[in-house]
């Protein structure tokens, strides 16, 4: 499979100076809708680690422009706003448990990162004061993005013990979640698969690579490859579809399929290749990236190379042809996990 050239040109374009705006009407910066802690944190993540594979200081801009949003976003208490106008008022009074884990996510990935101390001296305050809510957390997804966040602040600080326990805690509450909801025919955390799934085994897929518990490992790996077995039709990958998602004893939702799913999957299958040696993991991250490109139940391109630009999903009728920044950060996520796996391959192979 030849990967397009990695381009940044549409993330640049949804980015003004307050941030990463949420939506477009088609191609456009959709400004009237604002910008939320969610994108701009997952903008964070992306423009990081393209900064880290590439060393392109012309990126360091960006990642400014993302955690200057995420600390204006946060509450006193350590809490976020979510959503901001575009006349920079905040339009929620406090954002969900997901925003704040992924927040948690995003500065503790800087963290563990070649960015200036400065940089990271702001990103672990907004770290620290935004952790604090992690133990009380009931969404699943808003765990895991804690437990990412968390993984890369333990790399970035190995000799400080406080996010391995917290890895702990909240990796012992996900493999709990799971054995009270899993069965032979329902390997999952919960009765239904939603959004972001593959995120839930990455993240103990992580919690297994700090703690070396292997019980992280097995239930990562159990719930991974009833994901890809779900989301696997006739060697195709088919995310499972937002208009109804899919609940145990029902049918399962094919439209809309989202990027985001694509994306989670490629990076999810890439890190439990990392953690087995098992080549099927690859094969089942290219099959869930190469949807991206065309390989997918309409057979239509989702991502434009000649632009850089990614559209919204795929609908009963075709493409959605609107471009947001959820879909745009969802490729680059993907692509860059592709790249630094090859980089990875790279460095084995001259060592």
């Amino acid at each position: 499979m030849k990967k397009p050239d990695i381009k940044l040109d549409f993330i640049k374009a949804l980015t003004d100076d307050a941030g990463m705006i949420q939506h477009a009407k088609y191609a456009t910066p959709l400004k009237r809708e604002g910008y939320t802690t969610d994108d701009n944190a997952r903008a964070l993540i992306a423009c990081t680690k393209y900064l880290m594979l590439f060393n392109d200081t012309n990126v360091k801009k960006l990642v400014d422009t993302y955690l200057s949003l995420l600390f204006y976003m946060q509450r006193t208490d350590g809490k976020m706003h979510n959503y901001l106008a575009y006349d920079r008022n905040f339009i929620d009074d406090v954002g969900s448990e997901d925003s704040i884990g992924r927040t948690i996510w995003a500065c503790g990935y800087c963290l563990n990162s070649n960015l200036p101390h400065e940089t990271k001296l702001l990103a672990k305050e907004i770290f620290d004061k935004a952790q604090r809510w992690a133990p009380n957390f009931i969404s699943p997804r808003a765990k895991a993005f804690s437990i990412m966040g968390l993984y890369y602040y333990h790399k970035a600080c190995p000799h400080d013990g406080n996010p391995k326990l917290n890895i702990t805690a909240l990796a012992d509450q996900l493999t709990f979640q799971f054995e009270l909801q899993h069965s032979n025919e329902w390997e999952w955390f919960e009765p239904y698969l939603t959004y972001a799934n593959a995120r839930l085994p990455h993240s103990l897929l992580l919690a297994y690579e700090a703690t070396d518990e292997k019980k992280y490992l097995r239930t990562a790996l159990r719930s991974l490859n009833f994901l890809i077995k779900i989301q696997t039709i006739n060697k195709t990958f088919v995310p499972i579809g937002n208009r109804g998602w899919y609940k145990k004893g029902s049918d399962r939702a094919m439209y809309d399929q989202q990027p985001i799913e694509a994306s989670c999957t490629t990076e999810a299958t890439i890190s439990a290749h990392a953690n087995t040696s098992e080549e099927t993991y690859l094969d089942s991250a290219l099959d869930a990236f190469e949807w991206f490109l065309g390989k997918n139940t309409k057979g239509l391109k989702v991502y434009d190379s000649e632009t850089g630009s990614c559209c919204d999903g795929i609908t009963p009728e075709g493409l959605n042809q609107n471009k947001g920044a959820e879909a745009n950060i969802a490729y680059l996520q993907a692509r860059l996990s592709l790249e630094n796996l090859q980089s990875q391959k790279l460095e084995n192979t001259i060592k």
